[in-house]
C-alpha cells in the first residue's frame, strides 16, 4: 500500500488520482500516523508554507511517521513543499527545521525573472540520476531529459553533487530531483506533467531501494 499522507496540503487529490492511474499498489490518502508508519511506500506531497506545513506534520504525527519509514528503508516520495520539508531548513521559515531526510537547504529564488516560477521546464538528469530505477521510466531508455511542470519560489539548494539527480533552470540551475538511498524528493508536480509525470510516479510504485 502507498500511503499519502494528508497533512492539509491542497493538492493531495490530484495527486492520489494521479497514483491510481499508474496502477501498482493501491494509494491510501490518510491522516493516521500509524497508517503511514506501516506502509510499503510513502507519498508526502505538498503546496504551501514550510511553517504551517512543519507545524502539522508535528501535530499529527505524520513526521515522525514519515522518518520512521524513511529509517527503515522502505520507499519515501517528496512533491514539492514534500520535498522541501525533506531538507534540513528553509529561507521561508528561518529556526523552522526539516525533517532532515535529504542532504541540503531551501532557497528562495534570486533572479530577474518572475517569481514564483510557474510552468514547463526541462529537467535533465545529473550522472546520479540517469543510474536511477525509480526515474529511468519518466526520461526514456538512454534519455536525460525531460518536461516537468514547476509552481515554486523556493528551490533545494547546498545539495552534494551525489544526491543532486537532475536539475532544471530558472535563472540559473537548481536541483530539481534530490535523492539518498530510499528516499527521492521533486520539486516539480509530476501529478500536473502528463505522461512524463506519470511514468516517474509509475517508476516509484515499482521501485525497490
Amino acid at each position: 500500500m502507498i500511503a499519502v499522507a494528508d497533512y492539509g496540503a491542497s493538492n493531495t487529490q490530484s495527486v492520489l488520482r494521479a497514483l491510481r492511474a499508474v496502477g501498482g499498489e493501491a494509494p491510501l490518502l490518510t491522516t493516521d500516523a500509524d497508517t503511514v508508519r506501516h506502509a510499503e511506500r510513502v507519498v508526502l506531497p505538498g503546496v504551501g508554507n514550510f511553517a504551517a506545513a512543519r507545524r502539522r506534520l508535528d501535530e499529527t504525527g505524520l513526521g515522525e511517521a514519515i522518518t520512521e519509514v524513511a529509517r527503515a528503508g522502505r520507499p519515501v516520495l517528496g512533491i514539492c513543499l514534500g520535498l522541501q520539508l525533506f531538507l534540513a531548513e528553509s529561507e521561508e521559515a528561518p529556526g523552522v527545521a526539516g525533517l532532515g531526510l535529504l542532504p541540503g537547504r531551501v532557497a528562495r529564488f534570486q533572479t530577474q525573472l518572475p517569481v514564483p516560477h510557474v510552468g514547463w521546464a526541462r529537467v535533465r538528469l545529473t550522472a546520479g540520476g540517469k543510474a536511477h530505477a525509480a526515474l529511468a521510466p519518466a526520461f526514456g531508455s538512454g534519455g536525460d531529459e525531460a518536461f516537468f511542470y514547476h509552481v515554486h519560489s523556493y528551490h533545494p539548494a547546498d545539495v552534494d553533487a551525489a544526491r543532486a539527480l537532475a536539475e532544471a533552470e530558472y535563472g540559473s540551475a537548481f536541483p530539481t530531483i534530490v535523492g539518498a538511498e530510499n528516499v527521492l524528493g521533486v520539486q516539480f508536480h509530476p501529478e500536473k506533467s502528463q505522461a512524463a509525470g506519470l511514468a516517474l510516479l509509475r517508476g516509484f510504485a515499482c521501485w525497490t531501494p
